[in-house]
């Protein structure tokens, strides 16, 4: 079998069985790894604190990109497109004009890809037009109109006669400038509760916290996820992909239909 590398989720999942002394054997068979592996792991991103799957994460990411070739780059080359950039020419730019001059160029995504490696200007991001910040895409909440609708969802599951639908959502503070949040779970038929922090409102946010939840259960304890047209769930593809589970979004503004959560 070919080795894959650790993902984020594996990680999440590994730092909650850990923290609950888990062995390494029995943690290597709940991921489905060899023990070698999970002992490895622990090994690369462990030191005498606790294992944290955030901070090994970005030592894996951070590796990683310095081991990577640079490939077409080279001094001379960069210098020249040093020189585009003050022009205040694009990425887009620079690629269509070095290649209908003839010139040696490369793709524009490539150009992104070494400044913000730190090969081009010095990694200064106030080359691009919009100073290194993306324009946010505009708010969606509310017109989210993809996946499976609430009323596609068994009848079983509305009358909270089986075990293993949850209601999901996200708890955010008012109170200060912080991104932090909390990911709410509610099984319907036990109104079993837990709440998971996440840094951020995201989609990666919610499909770790997910993980995190999914990580010491039998995978038939959660069989449906019903949730709302937040961004935060666009990762219901994956949540269904990775855990078997069916997600179904509520309608629009009727919050009344999530009655648990």
């Amino acid at each position: 079998m070919d080795y894959t590398h650790f993902s984020i989720i594996e990680r999440s999942k590994l730092e909650l069985l850990r923290s609950q002394g888990v062995g390494v054997r029995a943690i290597g068979r709940a991921l489905g790894r060899a023990a070698g592996a999970v002992s490895r792991e622990l090994k690369r991103n462990g030191t005498d604190r606790k294992y944290k799957a955030q901070e090994a994460q970005n030592a894996y990411v951070s590796r990683r990109g310095n081991s990577k070739p640079h490939g077409k780059w080279n001094p001379a080359l960069a210098s020249e497109i040093e020189a585009d950039f003050e022009k205040t020419y694009s990425p887009e730019q620079i690629q269509h004009s070095r290649k209908a001059k003839g010139l040696p160029t490369v793709a524009f995504k490539t150009l992104y890809n070494w400044l913000y490696a730190g090969l081009l200007s010095r990694g200064n991001l106030q080359v691009l037009r919009h100073k290194g910040k993306r324009q946010k895409p505009p708010e969606t909440r509310g017109r989210f109109q993809i996946g499976k609708s609430i009323w596609q969802r068994p009848k079983a599951i509305r009358d909270r006669e089986t075990f293993g639908h949850w209601e999901l959502d996200t708890v955010v503070s008012s109170r200060g400038k912080s991104k932090a949040c909390v990911a709410t779970f509610v099984e319907r038929k036990t109104r079993f509760y837990q709440a998971i922090k996440m840094p951020n409102r995201t989609a990666l946010s919610m499909e770790i916290a997910f993980g995190v939840l999914a990580a010491p259960m039998p995978k038939s304890a959660i069989q449906t996820a019903t949730v709302d047209r937040g961004k935060e769930f666009a990762c219901y593809k994956s949540l269904e992909r990775l855990h078997g589970v069916d997600v179904y979004f509520a309608d629009p503004y009727c919050s009344w239909q999530r009655g648990s959560n």
